[in-house]
């Protein structure tokens, strides 16, 4: 989405000055895509793995000092400072914008409740369910997570004395647990937006057909 700021709520009813139902429909509809779009697009998933590797490429420099003092690297003092700080540096506004994500995921819902509030219009209103976008949130999401356990899982039990040092399990374990917390966001994102569309707009209409 070109514009950084989600579309604003309807007017209060004092101020509303559509001059038909069509038009309020029309504006409606438009802020409502936009809404989903901004919620649950393709970009938004693109954008949480690439924090999510900002927090892995932070999180591996951190390790580094570890590692440094376990081989008995002279240079430990001098670039493990540094590789502390770069990757604090990767890691601090990488989880900062997955909170700004997440809230801003709960104020597109407080919005896209406010329009629908308005009018009702079920053949434009269907597509906020967005079950393809809600799948291939949920799907990629449990790969993540399943990445992401296994890499906890391997790095902790695979580890053997003198092969592998304290940096390496850290370094694993870390990433692995970042995986999983970024798929457990996804898979939220995923159910949550599910949960919503039926308790808002009703069951999809193949459910409704099939009852007739």
């Amino acid at each position: 989405m070109p514009r950084r700021t989600l579309p604003p709520p309807p007017p209060p009813a004092c101020l509303r000055t559509w001059p038909d139902r069509n038009a309020l429909l029309h504006d409606r509809g438009m802020a409502l895509e936009e809404l989903r779009r901004r919620s649950l697009g393709m970009h938004r998933i693109l954008l949480l793995w690439l924090l999510a590797l900002g927090c892995v490429i932070g999180w591996a420099l951190v390790t580094v000092p570890i590692e440094m003092i376990e081989d008995d690297d002279p240079m430990a003092f001098v670039l493990g400072p540094l590789c502390a700080v770069l990757g604090l540096g990767a890691l601090v506004p990488s989880v900062i914008g997955v909170f700004v994500g997440i809230r801003s995921d709960r104020k597109a819902r407080e919005l896209t409740e406010s329009w629908l509030a308005l009018d009702s219009h079920p053949a434009s209103d269907s597509a906020l369910r967005s079950p393809g976008l809600s799948l291939c949130w949920l799907l990629s999401s449990l790969l993540v997570c399943a990445v992401g356990l296994w890499a906890s899982f391997a790095a902790a039990a695979y580890a053997e004395p003198g092969r592998d040092s304290y940096g390496d399990v850290v370094l694993g374990m870390g990433t692995g647990l970042i995986l999983w917390l970024t798929g457990l966001v996804g898979i939220t994102k995923a159910v949550g937006h599910y949960r919503w569309a039926i308790r808002k707009l009703g069951p999809a209409p193949a459910a409704n057909d099939a009852h007739r």
